[in-house]
């Protein structure tokens, strides 16, 4: 049994931080996280067909005002009443005519269940001063220091201007 562990552990570490996952974007390329080292990300799951879908226009906003010291990184997903278009393509299209979208998106990822992408599984699972566990809906944010830690994560209903966001920055 203890083969198995040794064996195991030289094949499988487990990431110490986000810096440790690359991501496909909607545009189908590859980026390590690790790119970021030494700025703050803002991770948010994003959807198109929901009541807090006009945060984009914020979450823009955010991107032009912090953009030199925060990544913004939107993660559309349909985990939550089925509320993002079927495909990249749509959801890039739908992001830039409605809401000007500039930052990076990521292709469409589940942030929830048996099919969780493993970024959100690592930040789901990590300690922070607020709470863990399951995303509970679209635009839940994740707020990571320059060392690639979770240092704040934010419900939904917290809007992407507000203090208790933009005072990290």
């Amino acid at each position: 049994m203890n083969v198995l562990l040794i064996l195991f552990s030289l094949f499988f570490t487990p990431p110490k931080s986000v810096y440790d996952f690359k991501i496909k974007t909607i545009d189908g390329k590859e980026v390590s996280l690790a790119r970021f080292k030494g700025k703050k990300l803002l991770i948010v799951n994003t959807a198109s067909k929901c009541g807090y879908t006009p945060q984009y226009e914020a979450l823009e906003k955010l991107h032009k005002q912090y953009g030199k010291n925060v990544v913004l990184i939107g993660f559309p997903a349909g985990n939550f009443g089925d509320q993002e278009l079927a495909t990249n393509t749509e959801i890039q299209d739908f992001c830039k005519k409605n809401f000007g979208v500039t930052f990076l998106l990521s292709e469409k990822v589940s942030v929830k269940g048996a099919d969780i992408d493993p970024l959100f599984a690592y930040l789901t699972s990590q300690e922070n001063p607020d709470f863990k566990g399951d995303i509970s809906w679209n635009f839940e944010k994740f707020l990571i220091n320059e060392k690639g830690k979770l240092v704040h994560r934010f419900r939904s209903k917290v809007a992407p201007l507000d203090p208790a966001i933009t005072s990290n920055f």
